[in-house]
């Protein structure tokens, strides 16, 4: 039998765009009204704001010489928190470098920020908190939190993991082993993308054919759902949703969140060359933050008062940070050899004998 057409998957059709609160802060999905509380937009527009506040210092700091390249994430905020709200205490967390707002939300302390000044400290999670150190190498961490969500299940665990990972990932081998993994032994992972239209420099249009990221779901037989990563509200519930799916034995979730990054990829990047800057200027009509405040104020939940006092408050939270970062000792450069192999293998004992002689001004 000759095939004479092919029927194309209608991805846009079948993963719309999902949201709760629309860009002018409406609500825009009445299931939700009475889970949406003052309590819980307070909570989520401090977190918001405190974010973007530790985020521009950041930037300001590596700009005055005082910490090293660092990946900025303003616009990305929502995605971060919502998402990191939604885990419970005892969830394993699988970040990638930019994400810095879902670890201090899940209960990393403002010390992250000493990783961009070669300190391990930067990478320790508080006592009883599961957060691996941010992965650097693109998508390494979903076969990881893959296989952390398969050993919580056969322990017998009511945990799941939660990866996140940019649109450039899912382009890697890595991606589609983790994703294969936990489809195929229905583990309690949730797959959180951020779609941020960009791989560095390669716009999404040039990296994939494929229209969405969530459609990806269907060639591992898992639930994928498509939705506004700067509506915090969304982020949250859907979020939760597939959390708690996972928990219950009934596997995987894959989120995209769709979003942007309105910064460089890093501080070592001009995003100029290869992005319309006008553009991302253009993209603060659908900022987080505001969208956020924009919805506290049509429902009576803004007070001016209220909203100065929790930025002087993160304010001053994120400069003890900064002193307490600056008073730390330089990094110790055998740390970038030391913790690698229990028993360091030849290679590695060469080069760091050779590169501690180079420190020493030795030839």
């Amino acid at each position: 039998m000759r095939m004479t057409e092919l029927t194309r998957f209608d991805a846009e059709t079948q993963f719309p765009t999902v949201q709760i609160v629309d860009h002018d802060g409406n609500l825009v999905d009445d299931t939700y009204k009475t889970e949406i509380t003052k309590e819980m937009a307070q909570l989520f527009y401090r977190q918001l704001k405190t974010m973007r506040l530790f985020d521009r210092k950041a930037i300001n700091l590596q700009r005055q010489g005082r910490l090293g390249t660092y990946p900025p994430f303003e616009g990305q905020e929502a995605a971060q928190v919502g998402s990191a709200l939604a885990l419970d205490d005892k969830d394993w967390m699988f970040p990638t470098y930019r994400d810095h707002a879902a670890i201090i939300t899940f209960g990393q302390s403002y010390n992250i920020l000493s990783n961009w000044n070669g300190r391990i400290e930067g990478n320790l999670p508080p006592k009883g908190k599961k957060i691996l150190p941010p992965s650097v190498p693109i998508a390494t961490q979903l076969p990881l939190a893959a296989g952390a969500a398969m050993a919580s299940k056969f322990k017998g665990h009511t945990t799941a993991s939660i990866a996140y990972f940019g649109d450039g990932a899912t382009s890697e081998g890595d991606f589609h082993e983790g994703m294969n993994f936990a489809s195929v032994f229905k583990a309690p992972v949730v797959f959180f993308n951020q779609n941020n239209g960009y791989a560095i420099s390669v716009p999404i249009e040039k990296q994939m054919n494929s229209k969405t990221i969530a459609q990806k779901s269907v060639a591992y037989d898992m639930p994928g759902v498509r939705i506004d990563g700067n509506d915090i509200f969304v982020v949250y519930f859907e979020t939760k949703k597939a959390l708690e799916r996972a928990r219950g034995g009934e596997g995987p979730t894959l989120i995209e969140a769709v979003t942007w990054r309105y910064g460089a990829h890093t501080t070592a990047d001009d995003p100029k060359k290869y992005r319309d800057q006008q553009e991302s200027e253009e993209r603060r009509k659908y900022d987080p933050v505001t969208r956020l405040e924009l919805f506290m104020k049509k429902n009576g939940y803004w007070d001016d008062a209220w909203a100065q006092k929790i930025e002087e408050e993160a304010a001053d939270e994120i400069e003890s940070a900064v002193k307490e970062m600056e008073m730390m000792p330089a990094p110790d450069v055998n740390d970038l050899y030391n913790h690698m192999f229990e028993e360091a293998p030849w290679p590695i004992k060469e080069h760091k004998e050779q590169y501690l002689k180079h420190m020493r001004g030795e030839q």
